[in-house]
Parts: structure tokens; sequence; C-alpha cells
């Protein structure tokens, strides 16, 4: 989209797209699997067999991937035209000419758009509606899209003053050239990074939590490129888990499963059923 590429020029969005497709070097079935897992807790099922499945803001296409290899049907649709691009690679490697998986370029802001979609089984956006530049408006369509479904979310936690203190530095970084980004992301990786890092040192198991970042509730990611993520999402917007409670409460949802991020940095998870 020219809207994008102008966003990301003028440093007022991140290209996440580009960040996706670092990330799909070092994906491996151990990750996948690892993906897999993690759709099937959150939404406590065993597989997605028979299920239709819509990735809103697909990104890298993992999660897309794991929900086509569930047994679901799969519609990944994403802002960002590299992210587009990713999703599709994954579909090509591991899925190809599959009619049962259809990626296309959208956005979750663009009503005509979500007005062609129909309904589905389960509706998955995770850590994507915070990024769209009109949060609340992002969630209320999201919504449309889970009627008589459920709709599993995942959205950043407001913590007040350092969530405020965060997005000046990912304006910071977006604002800089390219060169020069790795000294607004060298500091962000001590701050984020340099306690884990020191513990792991005095436990003589230097780097352990990094190496292992995936296994440990981190939804198959790669801790670098998390972290470049972190630190360049823009738009960035935030939320009190309450506050999204009672959004979708008003909109006929119920709370099936909630996990916090304990009020620290990060994303909260939702997984909501519509009450039909």
């Amino acid at each position: 989209m020219k809207q994008q590429r102008h966003e990301v020029a003028d440093g007022e969005r991140f290209a996440f797209g580009a960040n996706w497709a670092q990330f799909l070097k070092v994906l491996n079935d151990e990750r996948i699997n690892m993906a897999e897992t993690s759709l099937k807790r959150m939404l406590q099922v065993d597989d997605l067999r028979g299920k239709r499945f819509i990735d809103v803001g697909s990104g890298s296409g993992l999660f897309s991937l794991a929900a086509r290899r569930l047994g679901a049907r799969v519609h990944s649709f994403d802002y960002d035209s590299k992210s587009v691009a990713c999703t599709a690679e994954l579909k090509r490697r591991y899925f190809q000419d599959d009619s049962e998986w259809v990626v296309e370029e959208g956005s979750i802001l663009d009503r005509e758009y979500i007005d062609r979609l129909s309904e589905f089984d389960v509706v998955y956006s995770w850590g994507v509606l915070h990024h769209t530049g009109d949060m609340w408006q992002a969630l209320n369509n999201v919504s449309q899209l889970a009627v008589g479904g459920r709709l599993f979310i995942s959205i950043y936690n407001d913590q007040g003053r350092r969530s405020r203190l965060w997005l000046r530095v990912k304006r910071l970084y977006n604002a800089m050239p390219s060169p020069l980004r790795w000294l607004v992301l060298y500091p962000s990786w001590v701050v984020l990074w340099g306690r884990i890092t020191l513990v792991d040192i005095l436990r003589a198991k230097p780097f352990h939590t990094w190496r292992n970042y995936a296994e440990q509730g981190a939804r198959s990611m790669h801790p670098w490129h998390d972290l470049v993520d972190w630190v360049g999402g823009l738009p960035f917007e935030v939320a009190r888990p309450e506050e999204i409670f009672d959004f979708y409460r008003e909109k006929g949802f119920q709370l099936d499963r909630l996990v916090t991020c304990g009020g620290s940095l990060g994303c909260n998870q939702f997984v909501f059923s519509h009450r039909a």
C-alpha cells in the first residue's frame, strides 16, 4: 500500500514486514511446533479441523501456518505488503497451491474490506491491533468477524508513564536514518536484557535465557527480532486489561481465557467467545 510506504518513510510506522522477512531465516520445525502448541493451549483445543480461522495482521505467517497444520481453513491478511509476502512464502513452502489457505493484503481499519469478509470460527490477532494507529476502531472491527465465534487477541499492557517513555523511544528510533538506529536499539537491549544477562552469567549459564527465548512462552519468536519489533513498533497504543474486558462485554462477548503480563512490559492475551 502506498500509504504504508509513505508512513514508513516519514518515520510514522515501523517496517514490520522487513523484520519478519529476517525472522523467516531462523524459522524451523521446532518453532512451528511451538506455535501450534501455543494456539492449542490458549484456545483449549486439540486441533482446528473444520474451523474457519482468520489471521488479522498475519506478520510472518507463522500462526497462519500453525492453524492450517492444525486443520483450519485459513484466511490471512496484513496491511504491510512485505508481511503479506512473508505469509505467502510460508504458504509456498508448506501448502503450495492449497485452496484452503488464502493470503492477501488488507487493513483491519478498512470497513469496506472487512464487510466483504465472512464470519469466522476463530479470529486471531496477536500484537497487531495496537499498531494500526486506531486501536479502538480496530478492536471494534475484529468483533464483526467473530460474531458467533471466538476472538483471540493480545494488546500491549498500559504501564502509564513507562508506556509513554517507550513511545518516545519508538518515535526516536523510526525518525533516525537506518544506519544510526543502533544508537537507540543497543541501549534498549541493555534496559530490557542487561539484568537477565547478568543473572545468567552469575549462574554460570551465559545467555541461557537468550538462547532459550522461544521455549519460554515467547510464541516461538527469536529474541533479536522481537527486540527490534518492540523498539521500532509504531504506531503504538496500550490498554489496561479491564478496558479490553469491558469493551467486549458490551458487544456480547464473554471472556474464556486471560493471560496477563503481570502488570509489566508486554501483551495481555484474551480469548473471548461471542454469545450468539
